[in-house]
């Protein structure tokens, strides 16, 4: 009997076969569709579909129409939107092999909905056709431009195999997301972000049954943007199984090593539904690499960082390829400035002073400079480490790892307070360092010059999913007022930036606001603006 008289008559076997095509690799998909146009050997052809067919799809069954992951398993990792601006955005996916791939997209209003997200679409966008390869571990980061700014869009990715010719003929839908643009510079609009770090540190990995579930909470937030702070795997610690999902229970010292920690991460389903539906702005720390490493001294730095950039949508430029700090504007009232704390250090263990830097003199003068031009309400600054909180070494690493100075006088405090004098030598006001890496959630209030006015603050937060921390005031010298320390949960933090009001909230993995604070803007006097000859 023919195949198509088999399907006809069997409705259950039409919808395994359906199965069939959406959850195998490409390049089985492309020989099945040939085999559709044969004759099987009766009963047995059938039961070897039957057979194949059991693979299961990544979907979560439950889903409504409207989700990113309700009909699209064939990327295991699914898709991420990063660095989002008011007219680009970059979407990461990876394939199960070689492929050919596209992304498509469609305006669909200013805001998310069942109606906007789910039924017809008229993709009015297409990228660049593009070929995954072993030589990036099959992923690919896809830029869309040519977008409007405050605009919501939803998009997807076509692929087929690397091997057909006929692309636009055969290729399938294998997974889709969606973002926000960013407002233009000039549009004063109410923005909400989230921010975290420490993800599956200390054998608090994915555990079974839950997973990451506190990234469920992060996307019921309904962020416009995430930023990550880094420790997004932990390289240098395991996940035993059980009572975590197995894949992770390893060391990695090799680029296909620190590839599958990343991919072991993306296995999770709640991060997969988080990074299809929030767009984010991505930074590492040390565990990408290894504990505490400084970059010019660490022999490990090249292949952990080729592996970040691999699995996280992040636009260096191309003159300088391994550049990870940057900046972005939000509207009126936002920029952010993200630095690389890692890859410029000197050794954690050198004695603090002038020549001690964690930045690098480029990284440092930039955000110095750039800090004085911004006309932002609010100038937020990521820097995965804390400022004031020592953060000691070990004795495979010594030395203290944060900005703070410990009691052995290692440190980076004296970069810190060059950078501080800027601020306050400018009157650069509205500055809102954003840290993690700790473990713990505390909030600061620095008042450095000591006239009784805070001249900018601190907002840690974290772990996401790792051993957590016990809470330790900060150091006096940047004379901090703690107005809130507490550690033992998971949690995230949100901030509202609605012009001059800024709103804080710290959340737990169960969805509780543990504090909650208010900032409002202090006035400009302008000092900022009078000329760079200030910064130097």
């Amino acid at each position: 009997m023919q195949w198509g008289m088999w399907v006809a008559l069997d409705p259950s076997l039409r919808k395994r076969v359906r199965r069939l095509t959406a959850c195998l690799p490409f390049r089985y998909v492309w020989a099945v569709s040939a085999l559709k146009k044969t004759i099987l050997p009766g009963l047995a052809g059938v039961a070897w579909l039957i057979t194949l067919s059991q693979c299961t799809p990544s979907s979560k069954p439950g889903l409504p129409p409207s989700s990113p992951f309700a009909e699209h398993p064939a990327l295991a990792q699914g898709v991420a939107t990063g660095e989002v601006t008011s007219e680009s955005a970059l979407v990461w996916f990876r394939t199960e092999g070689p492929a050919r791939a596209q992304v498509e997209w469609a305006p669909i209003g200013d805001a998310f909905s069942a109606a906007s997200t789910s039924g017809p679409v008229s993709w009015t966008g297409r990228s660049v056709l593009v070929t995954t390869s072993s030589e990036r571990d099959f992923t690919t980061t896809v830029r869309l431009a040519g977008l409007k700014p405050a605009t919501a869009y939803r998009y997807r990715v076509l692929a087929a195999d690397a091997n057909d010719a006929d692309f636009q003929t055969v290729a399938r839908e294998a997974a889709s997301g969606r973002f926000r643009t960013v407002p233009s510079p000039e549009a004063t609009e109410a923005v909400t972000f989230i921010w975290s770090g420490d993800l599956g540190g200390q054998q608090r990995c994915r555990q079974e049954p839950s997973g990451y579930v506190i990234f469920d909470r992060m996307r019921q937030a309904a962020p416009h943007f995430a930023l990550l702070l880094g420790d997004l795997i932990y390289s240098d610690d395991r996940c035993p199984s059980p009572p975590n999902a197995p894949g992770g229970n390893f060391l990695a010292s090799t680029l296909e090593e620190y590839r599958a920690k990343h991919r072991y991460q993306r296995g999770d389903q709640s991060l997969r539904e988080f990074l299809a539906e929030v767009p984010f702005y991505a930074m590492w720390d040390d565990h990408e690499v290894r504990n505490n490493f400084s970059g010019p001294f660490e022999p490990l730095m090249p292949v952990g960082r080729q592996a970040l950039l691999e699995y996280w949508p992040i636009g260096t430029p191309p003159e300088d390829p391994h550049r990870l700090y940057r900046k972005f504007r939000w509207g009126a009232d936002l920029e952010l400035f993200i630095l690389d704390t890692r890859q410029y250090r000197s050794r954690n263990a050198d004695p603090d002073g002038p020549d001690k830097t964690m930045l690098g003199a480029a990284q440092r003068e930039w955000l110095r400079e750039e800090l004085s031009r911004s006309t932002a309400t609010w100038k937020v600054i990521a820097t995965s480490v804390p400022l004031s909180v020592p953060k000691a070494g070990s004795a495979l690493v010594p030395g203290n790892d944060s900005w703070a100075r410990g009691p052995d006088g290692t440190g980076f405090q004296t970069e810190l307070r060059a950078i501080v004098d800027t601020i306050l030598r400018l009157r650069i006001r509205n500055v809102v360092f954003l840290a993690t890496d700790v473990h713990f959630a505390q909030v600061n209030a620095y008042d450095p010059d000591a006239d009784g006015s805070p001249d900018f603050h601190e907002f840690i937060a974290g772990p996401l999913s790792a051993g957590p921390g016990k809470p330790v005031f900060p150091d006096p010298t940047l004379h901090p007022a703690t107005l809130f320390s507490d550690g033992g949960f998971m949690n995230f933090g949100k901030v509202t930036v609605h012009g001059r009001t800024l709103t804080l909230d710290l959340i737990d993995e169960a969805g509780h606001v543990r504090f909650a604070h208010t900032v409002q803007a202090r006035k400009d006097r302008g000092l900022a603006m009078e000329g760079l000859q200030r910064v130097r």
